[in-house]
């Protein structure tokens, strides 16, 4: 399958979301979350019937991204 075909399928079932109050940020599909685990401090993940996962939590959001951020920044200003 052709990558912006299946990206372009990606984005029609997924789920962003940045709750700047609680400083969580979500990224989800479709599907019926079977379990949850923590699978570092603060990021969790949910799996489906299948294992698969579906859904990403990072807690202090704003903490986890700040570094790459600023990495990225850098980079941008040096090219």
């Amino acid at each position: 399958m052709p990558m912006a075909k299946t990206m372009k399928n990606l984005e029609s079932k997924k789920d962003v979301h940045y709750d700047a109050e609680s400083d969580v940020f979500y990224i989800g599909m479709r599907g019926e979350e079977e379990e949850y685990g923590e699978v570092a401090p603060g990021i969790g993940v949910e799996l489906d019937e299948n294992e698969k996962v579906i859904g990403i939590e990072i807690l202090n959001a704003s903490g986890v991204f700040k570094p790459l951020i600023r990495t990225l920044q850098r980079k941008v200003v040096a090219a």
